[in-house]
């Protein structure tokens, strides 16, 4: 009866009940053929596929092509519909009861199973012993042969059961299957007669054991269940029997029993009491020596046998007095290393023997009486065991030879019965022979084709394999898919299939692209029919033809393949080590096809397991861009961490080792252990892992339970090589220590504190230190040193000796004992020297032996001055004194030095005034003279010397006057140069204001400047005689060129520092331009000027004081938000300090930090095209402090009244100027910027009141354009090279505050100055 399957087919889905092809059943090949079930390529090509759904559907669908011409038409796919198709199929069995199978008591049925695939369905049959056998009861729930065995009566089923399976294409069978039924295990009825033998004598208790299912254990034991002692000379047998090598007298009892337990079965049995042994020995004099030998095994020579991969084991039991020894060798060749000795030495164990293990063994029996031996022939056999794997199924051509071999070993040699179909292959006929393990089928016909049974067996086994033969011939049928497509990436292999069934088989042969032209090279390779191409290239990439042929006819299909670049990391992770509690770092950058882009994954392994990149919040690990994150490291992070690649072709990976840093793990079993004394310990410990950072350095810690207890205390350092520490410690205390570790990560938890370890009290060891002696009375002498540390005490009493006497006399110690840590000494001389000692002592006796020190008694102020005191005058300011000192005795106490104290009197240029200036400098140590610095020139002075010691001053030394000689005088405040005509130019300048002596007159120097090179061209020198002089008209000089003025004011001892002025003189072409058009000279000034417009700034102005000045000025709207920067200069040393940007806004800047009575120069200057280009330039002079006192004899000084006379003068001319320039008709340059850009003070000016100036406390400045802070002035000194004529012409006078007057004219933009955030020193 045909088996009909349902098969419906669209391009939506198939149905769930049965697919053709035998897939719906599950199985991995193709049912084709009803004759043929197994070694088909169908099966190949679905094995080969795998889980790969669209393939699998592919072959099903190739399954199909192959079905009968007369079902073709009914098939499409586009409609739905279920076909009923007759395949059928050889039965195969799938499943069977592997034997032997015991039949426990506990067991209520047996089942023995047999099912067979087939179509049409098998029909079962079964034999028992070789006999036709029906089951009794057959499962009416399975369509095949399992039948149902119950336990009632279940021993008479027992025997070897075979399995036949049968269909009208033949028949399959099965191995036997034995049921075993075993009965209930029981000892036999038996009485044992007692046993006597004499002291000495071997004895063998019988057990004899029943049979049952393995495994049997055996015990012997007393009627009191207590085992019965076994060791050399009283063991149990391999089969159960008790063995005495020598009796003894404590061997005598009644009862000995042997129980046998069958574990499986949960069954244990004893003899009666009545079968039970009694044994009882007579007691002789002293047992007689007995030669060894053997109670088992008995005679000399034994066999064993045992299959291969079983347990060897071997046994000899000895008897003999004294008790034998046993001893195991093989012959000719070493025990293996798998041996064991059990049972005292009296069983050797080999397990899983090989054949190798076969061979002689000898077991020897010795003691003093002499020796005895056994040898035993050990046979490894085999079962029966397929050589190369059951012979497999064929599909052969009508007409040849077919060829079934069954090869298999064994020991001892199988033998191989055939069948047919199940039955004894025993009329063969002249077509058919068999040749032992071979069967051939000459000319083979397609009757011939069934199904063979080869059956292989020796004593210990059998295995049966079922041949499946078919006969037939058959065009190819290719059964995979046209067009496939197949990737491969460059350098990886590539298997292009083609799965061909055919009869005879089909030559397979490979071209591409559609040539005729085989495929060859060293890289292609033909596999079973598929093309393997190794090594893919980028050229590979194209089409693939399989052409399949045979007698019966030829088939084609086409493969298309596409080789695509690697998968190649190319920034693989680095190796790194990261600190426990940050963040670690792994970068991985991959390269990789970009059509692969849509499959391609980066993954992460640590130690091969993969990391979860979740996005949960609580995860440490992230992953962005290539970069692997890992939070909050710690040691369980460290690894191997393996960077994956992949995508759907390949993958490419790359590894970096991860090491955590972490501080070391805390000291184990940290011990104390005493050494020479109780105070002397050594304390040892285990270090704890050190997490990859090497240990630094061990630190002990203690803790003491008097003083300060629950306080750890570092009392060593240990180096970290080291786990060992020698601790000295102190007296009467109670310790306990621990250890910690440190590495360059930090230092480690520290180890569990040890047990207490108390020191016994001893006397001080050290005593007090850093003894200070000090008299803080004339006649008393302080003493106090720095106490013992509590820790130090050593034990109860701690007290302090304090002795003492006068140094240099003869004098006896005086004492006194003092528990606190000071002590004063009454009623001593005034500084006198004493020796002083101090010692501890407590209750267990006195500290080492004190040091001496020295020390003085209480000090008084000196009562002598100096003597002898001479006075040498280096320079102008300063001077050398020099004197004798006061006698050391009238010191009375440390000389700590000499005070020097100088009152000027007078200065000689204005004699009549009486000063008070008083100064004075400390000279600390002994010395006989001093130098004195800071002296005003030109003047009187008286000076006076005194020394000192800690307790005061002593008296002054007798008076020297002494005049100090002229100097030179300090600069000029200020240089103009003004009235500039073709060939001359107005200086005007200020007198000094420190003349240093008799002002002489001015040094006046003038240097011819080339303005483009800025090189000196020529110079000359004028001597200026008149001292009230404060101006000079320079003549003869080249028109519309630059000059450089230096000017220096001049006394008896010189001439002082330069003023420099810079200015030119008037050429033609300017002049031109006064008398052009002013509408025509305003724009060509624009045009000349304003690419080098510089900020203009209004009313600048100033208020000094003794430490600041406070700089003013008005900003017009255009310069609100220009930056200006202030710079001055301390014209005594020359430098420029320069402040930061400030906003031209702000209106006003403050200059702190100035030296009272001193003369600045102060320049505004702006970076907007011109570096540091300077916009304003003034002179002030900051206040005296005091100055208001001495307010009412300036006009007693000669050079205020000169300086009001030069004011005077500098106004005239400035009156004069204007009157000139109003009589030309036009106006000055700062004129015509005021009218343009008015102001509140501007308004209030008119040509009658310009040069006017306010005499408010808020005082305008005066100043001119200057060149950059940076430029290039070759001599660094404070220069203008604007002329007053491209301006106007200014006057200028200090007030009395010091601030420079004058009205600022002409380039003034506005610009407010901030606080300076610090000054900073500039080069000018």
């Amino acid at each position: 009866m045909l088996q009909q399957r349902c098969l419906c087919l669209g391009l939506r889905r198939l149905c769930n009940q049965v697919l053709v092809c035998g897939f719906c059943s599950g199985t991995l090949f193709v049912q084709i053929i009803a004759l043929f079930a197994d070694n088909v390529a169908f099966s190949a090509s679905y094995k080969a596929v795998g889980k790969n759904r669209k393939q699998k559907r592919q072959i099903q669908n190739s399954c199909i092509s192959l079905l009968p011409e007369t079902l073709s038409p009914m098939l499409t796919f586009n409609t739905f519909m279920c076909l009923h198709i007759t395949v059928e199929q050889p039965p195969a069995i799938i499943t069977r009861t592997s034997g032997p199978i015991i039949a426990l008591p506990f067991d209520n049925t047996i089942t023995i199973r047999c099912k067979a695939r087939g179509n049409p369905p098998p029909e079962y049959r079964w034999t028992k012993d070789g006999e036709e056998f029906v089951p009794p009861y057959i499962m009416t729930d399975h369509t095949d042969g399992t039948f149902v065995l119950h336990n009632k009566h279940l021993v008479t089923f027992q025997g070897k059961y075979r399995c036949y399976a049968s269909n009208k294409l033949g028949t399959s069978m099965t191995e036997e299957i034995e049921l075993r039924v075993p009965s209930v295990p029981k000892f036999p009825k038996e009485f044992n007669v007692p046993i006597v033998v004499k002291e000495g004598e071997p004895i063998t208790l019988e057990c004899n054991p029943p049979e049952g299912v393995a495994p049997r254990q055996i015990y012997w034991m007393s009627i009191g269940l207590k085992h019965i002692e076994q060791d050399e000379r009283v063991s149990m047998g391999a089969d159960g029997n008790l063995y005495f090598s020598n009796a003894l007298q404590k061997d005598s009892r009644q009862d000995y029993c042997c129980f046998v337990a069958f574990t499986k079965i949960r069954t244990i049995v004893q003899k009666t009491k009545a079968a039970g042994s009694r044994l009882t020995i007579h007691v002789s004099k002293a047992p007689s020596v007995r030669i060894p030998g053997l109670l088992l095994p008995s005679g000399v020579q034994t066999e064993k046998v045992l299959l291969m991969g079983e347990n060897l084991q071997l046994e000899c039991i000895p008897q003999g007095y004294p008790t034998p020894t046993i001893t195991w060798m093989k012959m000719g060749d070493k025990l293996p290393l798998r041996t064991q000795f059990l049972n005292f030495g009296k069983l050797l164990s080999i397990s899983s023997v090989d054949e190798s293990d076969g061979g002689k063994y000898m077991c020897k029996a010795q003691n003093s009486a002499g020796e005895a031996v056994h040898y035993i022939d050990v046979i490894v056999e085999d079962r029966p065991k397929w050589e190369t794997g059951p012979p497999q199924g064929q599909l052969t051509v009508i007409g040849t030879d077919v060829q079934i071999k069954c090869s298999v070993s064994g020991k001892p040699t199988p033998d191989i019965t055939w069948r047919r179909n199940g039955e004894l292959f025993n009329d063969p006929g002249s077509s058919k022979r068999v040749f032992d393990d071979t069967v051939v089928l000459h000319n083979a016909q397609a009757e011939d084709s069934a199904i063979y049974q080869c059956e292989a067996s020796n004593r210990h086994g059998s295995v049966l394999a079922n041949i499946n033969i078919m006969v037939m011939n058959m065009a190819p049928r290719i059964l995979t898919i046209d067009f496939q497509e197949y990737a491969v990436v460059v350098g990886r292999d590539i298997v292009i299939n083609c799965s061909v069934f055919g009869s005879p088989p089909p030559t397979i042969s490979w071209a591409k692209d559609e040539t005729l032209e085989p495929i060859g090279g060293e890289r292609f390779f033909s596999l079973n029919g598929s093309l393997q191409i190794i090594s893919a290239e980028k050229n590979d990439s194209g089409k693939y033809v399989c052409v399949a042929s045979n007698k019966e006819g030829k088939s084609a299909v086409t493969a298309v393949l596409d080789v695509k670049d690697p998968t190649k990391i190319e920034y693989p992770p680095q190796d790194v080590q990261i600190i426990s509690g940050t963040t670690a770092q792994l970068m991985c950058q991959a390269e990789f096809d970009e059509s692969l882009r849509g499959t391609f994954k980066l993954a992460w392994r640590k130690d091969g397991e993969e990391i979860p990149l979740l996005p949960e919040e609580n995860s440490r690990y992230f992953m962005d861009d290539g970069m692997l994150q890992i939070m909050s490291v710690n040691l369980s992070d460290q690894g191997i961490y393996t960077c994956i690649a992949r995508t759907s072709l390949d993958e490419d990976n790359a590894t970096a080792l991860l090491t955590v840093l972490d501080v070391p793990d805390a000291p184990r079993n940290v011990e104390i252990s005493e050494m020479k004394s109780p105070r002397n310990v050594h304390l040892s410990w285990i270090p704890g892992s050190d997490h990859n950072s090497s240990v630094t350095e061990f630190i002990v810690e203690y803790e003491e339970s008097q003083w300060e207890p629950g306080r750890w205390k570092e009392l060593q350092k240990v180096p970290g090589n080291q786990a060992t520490a020698e601790l000295a410690l102190q007296g009467y205390l109670n310790y306990q220590f621990r250890v910690y570790a440190v590495n360059v990560v930090g230092p480690g938890p520290p180890s569990e504190p040890t047990e207490r370890y108390k020191t016994p009290p001893v006397a001080p060891e050290r005593n007090p230190e850093n003894i200070k002696i000090q008299g803080h009375r004339p006649h008393q002498m302080d003493i106090s040193w720095e106490a013992l540390l509590p820790i130090e005490h050593n034990g109860p009493g701690l007290e302090y000796k304090v002795s003492y006497r006068k140094l240099g006399v003869e004098d006896v110690w005086k004492e006194h004992l003092v528990k606190r840590q000071s002590f004063d000494v009454k009623n001593t001389s005034t500084y006198v020297p004493y020796e002083i000692k101090i010692q501890s002592r407590n209750s267990h006796g006195w500290g080492p032996d004190p040091k001496v020190v020295t020390g003085y008694s209480g000090e008084d102020v000196p009562t002598a001055a100096p003597r002898d005191i001479a006075v040498e005058v280096i320079n102008t300011t300063v001077l050398r004194v020099s004197w004798t000192p006061a006698p050391p005795a009238t010191v009375r106490g440390h000389l700590g030095g000499y005070d020097v104290h100088w009152l000027r009197k007078r200065s000689w240029l204005n004699p009549n005034k009486i000063l008070d200036e008083r100064r004075s400098l400390s000279f600390p140590g002994k010395r006989t003279h001093a130098i004195v610095p800071g002296l005003e020139p030109f003047s009187e002075y008286r000076l006076t010397v005194n020394v000192f010691n800690k307790k005061g001053n002593g008296p002054n030394s007798d008076p020297v006057t002494f005049n100090t000689p002229e100097g030179v005088p300090e600069q000029v405040p200020i240089l103009t140069a003004s009235n500039a005509q073709r060939d001359s130019i107005l200086l005007v300048w200020g007198p000094p204001l420190e003349k240093n002596g008799v002002l002489t007159g001015y040094l006046l120097q003038h240097h011819l400047i080339n303005e483009t090179t800025l090189e000196v061209v020529d110079s000359q020198e004028t001597n200026i005689t008149g001292a009230d002089t404060t101006q000079w008209q320079l003549h003869g000089l080249e028109e519309g060129s630059l000059y450089r003025f230096h000017l220096r004011a001049c006394t008896g001892a010189g001439c002082g520092p330069p003023m420099v002025q810079e200015s030119s003189t008037v050429n033609p072409a300017r002049e031109w331009m006064k008398s052009a058009p002013r509408s025509w000279l305003i724009i060509s000034l624009f045009y000349l000027v304003e690419p080098y417009r510089l900020p203009a700034l209004l009313n600048i102005s100033s208020y000094v004081s003794d430490t600041f000045a406070k700089i003013s000025w008005t900003a017009g709207e255009e310069q609100q938000d220009s930056e200006l920067y202030v710079a001055y200069m301390n014209n005594r040393d020359g430098n420029w300090l320069v402040s930061e940007a400030v906003n031209a806004s702000r209106s006003f800047h403050v200059i702190d930090g100035l030296k009272p009575g001193t003369v600045y120069t102060v320049r505004l200057m702006t970076k907007r095209l011109l570096d540091n280009a300077s916009i304003f330039e003034g002179v002030i002079q900051t206040r005296v402090k005091g100055a208001e006192s001495q307010q009412s004899n300036f006009s007693t000084q000669g050079w205020f009244i000169g300086t009001l006379c030069a004011v005077a003068l500098l106004t005239l001319v400035v009156l004069m100027a204007c009157f000139v320039r109003k009589q030309r008709g036009g106006k000055y340059a700062v004129k015509e910027k005021e009218d343009l850009h008015p102001d509140v003070e501007s308004q209030r000016m008119n040509d009658d009141t310009f040069c006017e100036y306010s005499d408010s406390e808020e005082k305008p400045l005066k100043g001119s354009s200057l060149c950059s802070l940076t430029g290039d002035d070759a001599l660094g000194d404070s220069v203008s090279r604007d002329s007053m004529v491209d301006y106007a012409d200014s006057e200028g006078e200090f007030n009395e505050d010091g601030s420079f007057i004058g009205e600022y004219s002409a380039r003034t933009h506005g610009g407010s100055v901030s606080e300076p955030s610090g000054p900073r020193p500039v080069t000018v």
